[in-house]
């Protein structure tokens, strides 16, 4: 009993030690590039009011359009980003798209009108498009399901904050107005381009490909790491084993399953096929493509995203018709993003202890709601700046649960793949809405773009309460044995040929994270 005992204080003290040189090895950077992705996509919104839009003769809807454009090539390329990462390896995939990306940006400070702005703008989609799904899909393969919000979480606040360092960097950068003849809003490209290829290199350095090639791990956290990465986890207290297929699944500690099982065919020996081993198999990416939980969250992520994007695109622009101008009007668009970011990070913590997911986000999306019903009823300036701080506190937080949701809840590594892939093209569809509904026509109030955003957030919020019904209804479905058949049913694949893939989350055991 003792040696158990000092057994399992053995392992929970390496366990720690190893998400610890984890964490501070490959959070520090994706934060980082992903703050840059921020900075990047949202800074034509602070250069519009610092003289682009004037600069380069737009009128009428015109900067809506630059801004409608970088959606319709970033959402195209988010599933077969996913599906090639693995073969280019993501540690070297991610900072590729980060350094092209970085070097569009720079080149933006070039454009002398709307044409050269809409070309730059599409280009710059295709290089940003794969890195959310990218960055996603590689901490699935690094971290366990419920210590994965928290790390979403860390990375997905450096978002919020990029919202009021992007205020901060763009006032400072103004100072270099003239500087070499150009203007201060095509510095802001300039600098931040330039930071964003540097970020890249810093990320390629650090980033590790896997668990097994990190070489800030000793031989010892490696083979530790990767056994408990692939040790399946039950929701019975025994483990799960099936008269047709006995050897398909390895045994493991009691709790909540995992979805990274290790799953083989009945007749392999009890060999796992483990994720990062999986093959390309095209009836795993339809299994993705069909799935019901995909493409639910999709449509409710689509909604927050209509209310992110435009605030984030918009944010500088609503501030400056509250009666602020040039840096005081930069500098205004910081405070509402501070609350955002605590409350991301402490939402991630909770929603990891507890394993909710869609619970949370129906918890903080109502403040958002608020948020805009305040901006539509809003009679003084100092109501409708109140009115964003709720906004940012509603929403910044729901994004890491709902982009933990499908991570948690489907297993196989391209089927995870399509799925992450497909729920964020599906979603950034929302930006074509985003970057229409906030025209000059409506300042200073915006009526208009703030009901049209409400509208979507009420659609998410309902939704997220749909995909946790079906959640809650397939677990009671199968704690009640009425999945069973789901067993013979992946035999029969197995038998045609059809797959090779892991049964996952088919398995009657899997359970799924509300």
């Amino acid at each position: 009993m003792a040696s158990q005992l000092d057994r399992t204080q053995h392992d929970r003290a390496l366990t720690k030690k190893i998400l610890w040189k984890l964490d501070c090895h490959i959070l520090p950077p994706l934060a980082l590039l992903w703050l840059c992705n921020f900075i990047d996509r949202s800074n034509v919104g602070n250069a519009r009011i610092a003289g682009l839009e004037k600069d380069l003769h737009l009128h009428g809807n015109q900067f809506n359009i630059v801004l409608t454009v970088f959606y319709a090539s970033y959402l195209l390329v988010e599933v077969p980003s996913n599906l090639v990462m693995k073969k280019v390896r993501p540690n070297r995939w991610i900072p590729f798209l980060v350094m092209t990306w970085g070097a569009v940006t720079t080149l933006t400070a070039l454009v002398h009108n709307f044409g050269a702005l809409i070309a730059i703008r599409l280009a710059l989609g295709i290089c940003e498009g794969g890195l959310l799904p990218g960055i996603i899909l590689y901490l699935s393969t690094i971290y366990k399901p419920h210590e994965f919000q928290l790390r979403v979480g860390i990375f997905y606040a450096s978002a919020s904050l990029s919202g009021a360092f992007g205020g901060l960097l763009a006032s400072a950068i103004l100072n270099m107005d003239g500087i070499g003849n150009l203007a201060g809003w095509r510095w802001i490209f300039v600098l931040e381009g330039l930071a964003t290829v540097l970020a890249s290199f810093i990320a390629a350095y650090f980033l590790p490909a896997s668990i097994s090639e990190a070489k800030f791990l000793t031989e010892e956290e490696k083979e530790f790491a990767l056994a408990r990465f692939h040790r399946v986890e039950t929701v019975t207290s025994t483990t799960i084993e099936s008269q047709v297929i006995p050897s398909e699944l390895e045994k493991g500690e009691k709790g909540d399953i995992e979805t990274r099982e290790d799953v083989v065919s009945p007749d392999s020996q009890s060999k796992p096929v483990h994720l990062t081993d999986e093959k390309f198999e095209m009836y795993e990416v339809i299994r993705g493509l069909t799935d019901f939980q995909t493409w639910c969250t999709g449509v409710a992520y689509g909604g927050l995203i209509v209310s992110l994007y435009s605030f984030s695109l918009f944010l500088p622009t609503i501030v400056a018709g509250l009666g602020y101008s040039g840096k005081d009007a930069q500098l205004h668009t910081v405070p509402p993003y501070v609350p955002a970011t605590v409350l991301t990070v402490i939402v991630a913590v909770m929603s990891d202890r507890l394993k909710w997911r869609g619970p949370f986000i129906l918890i903080c999306l109502p403040f958002a709601i608020i948020g805009y019903i305040l901006a539509i009823a809003a009679k003084t300036n100092a109501q409708r700046y109140g009115a964003v701080f709720l906004i940012a506190a509603g929403v910044y937080p729901s994004g890491p649960a709902i982009l933990s949701i499908l991570p948690n809840n489907g297993a196989g590594y391209y089927k995870r793949a399509t799925t992450t892939a497909l729920q964020l093209a599906v979603a950034n569809s929302g930006g074509f809405i985003a970057t229409n509904i906030y025209t000059s026509d409506q300042a200073p109030t915006y009526i208009r773009g703030h009901s049209i955003t409400l509208a979507f957030l009420i659609m998410a919020w309902i939704l997220i309460a749909v995909n946790v019904t079906y959640c809650m209804w397939e677990n009671k479905a199968r704690a009640e044995g009425r999945r069973q058949g789901n067993i013979a049913a992946y035999e029969e694949l197995w038998k045609s040929g059809k797959t090779r893939a892991p049964i996952g989350d088919r398995h009657p055991d899997f359970r799924f994270t509300l």
